[in-house]
Formats: C-alpha cells, structure tokens, sequence
C-alpha cells in the first residue's frame, strides 16, 4: 500500500514539475556576427546559428557582435553591437495568430520587422528602453537606447 501511495504522489509531482523543466522555444538565432551571448537563469553560454531562444532569455552582444533572430510568429528582430535585448513576454497562438510579445531594449540597437502577432493585433508587440516604450502598430522599425 505505501508503494503505492508513493508511487502516485511521484507521478502527481512530475506533472506538476514537468512544464517548470521545459521551456519552449520561441525562436531561433539565425546569424551570429562576432561576440553573442544568451543569459538564461543566470547562466551566459555563447550563441551560435541555431541556436534557441526561449521566454526571459537576454540576448547580449558585444562590440563587434550582431544577431539575428526569428520568432515562431515570424517576426524578424536584428540586434546591433553592444546591445542587451530581454525577451520579457512571447505568447503565439499558431491557429489564430493572437498573441503579445515585450521585450527590453537596456542598451544598444534593434531593427524590428514585425510578424504574424502584430498583423492581427496591432500593438500587442512592445519594446521598453531605459527613456520610453514602443507600442509596434506597423510592420518595420529600429530602437536604439543609449
């Protein structure tokens, strides 16, 4: 009987633990000039064609570093050198295409081309910089924070 009981509440605990151990990728850096880095859960590994982006990551680059990334809602977003761009909010639904994508803009450049999110919800991408905070209604724009 207690093999039992135990052995529910550890199938219980690993539904409950299970999402907290996957995050889900929302994007992938396509091109990597020079030094990039993400910083996820406290841990900064370099960045590479390929490699994922998932929710709360910071994407960092340094003086002669640049990236590019694509996100599952197809937005396009250029990171310039010596920038700290968070990923602070990506939500996409796939069928309907609703969705809110926030990020942080703490220092650098950013050229944006907006994707599907944006085309069905005009404002629900923002970018917040150190001074101000972009609500995206059209499809291209460029951030720079100093």
């Amino acid at each position: 009987m207690d093999k039992i009981i135990l052995s529910s509440i550890l199938a219980a605990s690993f539904f409950v633990y299970a999402p907290l151990a996957t995050a889900e990728n929302i994007a992938q850096i396509k091109k990597v000039d020079g030094a990039v880095f993400i910083e996820r859960a406290g841990q900064r590994s370099p960045a590479q064609a390929g490699s994922h982006v998932q929710q709360h990551d910071t994407i960092v680059t340094g003086a002669d570093g640049s990236a590019g990334l694509t996100f599952a809602d197809n937005s396009l977003l250029s990171v310039g050198n010596n920038s700290t761009l968070a990923i602070d909010r990506f939500v996409f639904n796939s069928t309907t295409h609703e969705g809110k994508f926030d990020s942080s803009l703490k220092k650098g450049t950013l050229a944006v081309v907006s994707g599907k999110i944006v085309k069905q919800t005009p404002g629900a991408m923002t970018v917040r910089t150190p001074s101000a905070i972009l609500g995206a209604r059209g499809t291209e724009f460029v951030v720079r924070a100093d």
